[in-house]
């Protein structure tokens, strides 16, 4: 099975019905989702956080999306930073981009990160593989992580909370998708920006 089909499988009815299935573990599998997600960024963290939504509740299915993906992200960013320097991973430092990445964040610290968490567009897993490569401080990037991470899935968690409602309800349907819209539009404007900024920062 290639990736394609693993990730056409992960539509909300069939995480739905695979948390369903999975209801006696508890939280757990709530929590294990988005986790994974943290490893497998191609999987769709907006259908797992819409399905814990729908299944346990606003407050719980976003407690459980927030502490899945805060814990995914936290083991990608340690097991780089202890295992970074291996030869099997030296490859990502020697990537000219990635290098500027780096640099720039162990300059700029919480704020960048933050703003970058904070945007469901963003290319987590880089930015905690990234995170985990330089030498930024540990706590810097867990307080970025824990805010950041907590608006993305409050907002996501808000909007999948009754998703039947979105086919029911033009006006709820035309403000998600502006809400969408405007988060992919700052986030694309801060990702230029902090382009335009790292290349002026390296010379260019």
């Amino acid at each position: 099975m290639d990736l394609e089909h693993i990730r056409n499988w992960f539509t909300l009815e069939n995480i739905l019905g695979l948390i369903e299935q999975y209801r006696s573990f508890g939280p757990l599998p709530g929590i294990f989702l988005p986790m994974i997600e943290s490893f497998l960024p191609f999987l769709p963290l907006f259908i797992l956080v819409f399905a814990n939504a729908s299944a346990f509740g606003l407050w719980l299915g976003f407690m459980y999306s927030w502490v899945g993906t805060v814990t995914g992200s936290l083991l990608v960013f340690f097991l780089f930073r202890k295992y970074g320097h291996r030869r099997l991973l030296k490859y990502l430092q020697k990537n000219k981009q990635i290098n500027k990445l780096m640099n720039w964040v162990e300059r700029h610290g919480f704020g960048p990160l933050f703003l970058l968490l904070c945007f469901p567009f963003t290319p987590a897993a880089l930015v905690n593989i990234v995170a985990g490569l330089s030498n930024i401080r540990p706590m810097p990037y867990v307080l970025a992580l824990l805010g950041g991470k907590m608006v993305m899935i409050f907002t996501i968690s808000f909007i999948g909370y009754d998703i039947t409602s979105l086919f029911h309800q033009p006006l709820r349907t035309a403000i998600v998708i502006i809400i969408v819209f405007v988060l992919w539009l700052v986030g694309k404007r801060i990702e230029t920006r902090l382009n335009r900024t790292m290349s002026r920062e390296n010379g260019q």
